[in-house]
């Protein structure tokens, strides 16, 4: 096996690149919901063999992320049994394959275009094969970068992941945008207690094709990536602890020159002993943290917002909803490039405490637009604007960052794991519970009330967890993947 003295960035990079078009998945299939939701609902309004409510619409919004549930409690298993280059490939299939289905869940069982309960089980079945495709690669992704990037610079790549994921939306934002074009979509409102379509007629091409043609339209990006990822090679970490040293050496020749290379992967023989060491080996704090890491990074509401953002901004009466998904889109790419350019100069837990408290701000503001009459539509607009940006330089990736650095090598693979299960299941209770919390009615309010406690509620949450990271998660810049095992050995005794 020829090994490399000298290592390549080049390299590195088109690796990491290959990666993060999984984030850029994972973004995609989370958020193409926002444009296709409205023709969905009003499609599985047409049935006449069950009411589709409101309950059902946020589950059926929120269906893919059962699956990324699913997903991402497999990943560990994945990622040890099957290493982490397979799993990213099964990854792209369930993406490719949920794409089709989504598109045309009628395939060889149903009729076309007649909706009934059956068909919504089968739609919702290949949401959730997606779902499953996302929770893999949520997990896998920033592990896959974080193994394979060098300590100096890790934090700025996996983090790129997380810019994939905001990318991803802002792309799909931009191309549901461009499939709807001139056509509406339906304007659902509930009349004598029941939900009716305002104008079928007008928004009949959406109703019909335009949430189909949105769905279909990740099958480029994810044939993309499942075909690149055959090209990128096994994770050192993962080779060196099977017993492929040799192959070890020769990607981390490739990526940090031979005599680098030797010390890393002494390095990793000294801490790897990943089918040995138990769970709860390091203590229970480590796994704790990892937890609510994830917790937070969505209790705090964000998806909330990102997968109903056109609705949210026609119920603030300002013009199109969908150029301004599209705009919040752009904003949330600059704010994650922030976080990319500053996670190794001002570290992790600096950005995720200051992100906490912007996104306190941009919550309650909302919330308080909606408590006091006459207040222009620009106030509720800025602050979540405000708070979606505060969102993207903090918790969206140093959150990713974060889980993939701070558990020891010998317990990461169902450690991470474990976290992003937990950051899925609270990624679907928020995102099924908003839109009935949002449209709460309580007297003189109407559904005012609604719009201002879930903002309360959101921005409370995120004061908790600017506490909790002051208080509980270590600084992990600068340090190795090793370091974290000797300074949670440290913290146990």
């Amino acid at each position: 096996m020829n090994y490399t003295e000298k290592g390549s960035r080049s390299y590195l990079f088109s690796i990491v690149l290959v990666a993060v078009l999984g984030g850029l998945l994972f973004g995609y299939d989370t958020a193409v919901i926002s444009g296709a939701e409205k023709g969905l609902q009003a499609f599985f309004m047409g049935a006449d063999d069950f009411i589709y409510t409101d309950t059902w619409h946020g589950i059926t919004s929120s269906s893919a992320l059962l699956g990324c549930i699913i997903g991402s409690a497999l990943s560990g298993f994945f990622a040890s049994r099957f290493g982490r280059k397979l799993s990213l490939l099964i990854a792209g299939v369930m993406f490719f394959l949920s794409a089709l289905g989504s598109y045309y869940p009628e395939f060889l069982i149903f009729p076309y275009g007649e909706p009934s309960y059956s068909l919504l089980l089968a739609f919702n079945f290949y949401r959730v094969i997606g779902g499953v495709g996302v929770g893999l690669a949520s997990a896998i992704c920033p592990m896959y970068i974080a193994e394979i990037a060098p300590s100096s610079i890790r934090g700025t790549l996996v983090s790129w992941n997380q810019f994939a994921i905001i990318f991803g939306q802002l792309v799909v934002y931009f191309v549901n945008f461009l499939i709807l074009g001139d056509h509406l979509n339906p304007v659902v409102e509930i009349v004598d207690g029941v939900n009716r379509i305002m104008n079928p007629e007008a928004a009949a091409w959406s109703t019909e094709t335009g949430w189909r043609l949105m769905f279909v339209s990740e099958a480029v990006p994810a044939g993309l990536f499942t075909l690149l990822v055959l090209f990128v090679p096994e994770t050192p970490r993962y080779l060196a602890m099977t017993g492929r040293d040799e192959k070890a050496l020769f990607v981390l020749s490739r990526i940090n020159g031979l005599s680098q290379g030797k010390e890393i992967l002494q390095e990793i023989k000294a801490t790897a002993h990943e089918k040995t060491e138990k769970l709860f080996t390091y203590g229970w704090m480590v796994i704790f943290i990892g937890i609510m890491l994830s917790v937070f990074q969505q209790a705090v509401g964000i998806n909330a917002v990102l997968y109903f953002a056109p609705r949210i901004f026609e119920s603030m009466g300002m013009g199109n909803p969908m150029v301004q998904t599209v705009f919040m889109g752009i904003v949330n790419i600059l704010f994650t490039l922030l976080a990319v350019f500053t996670v190794e100069k001002w570290g992790r837990k600096p950005l995720l405490i200051y992100g906490s408290i912007g996104m306190a701000i941009g919550a309650l503001g909302v919330a308080l637009s909606n408590a006091v009459t006459g207040i222009s539509p620009m106030v509720p607009v800025i602050s979540i604007m405000v708070y979606s940006a505060s969102f993207m330089f903090s918790w969206g990736p140093i959150c990713w960052v974060l889980i993939a650095e701070i558990f020891p090598n010998t317990i990461r693979g169902a450690a991470v794991a474990i976290a992003v299960a937990f950051q899925w299941i609270f990624n679907f209770i928020v995102s099924s519970t908003f839109l009935p919390m949002y449209n709460m009615s309580a007297g003189d309010m109407g559904d005012k009330f609604g719009h201002m406690f879930v903002y309360g509620l959101y921005g409370a949450i995120c004061i908790i967890a600017a506490i909790f990271v002051w208080k509980l998660v270590p600084e992990t810049k600068g340090k190795t993947l090793e370091d974290m095992t000797r300074l949670w050995k440290e913290r146990k005794k």
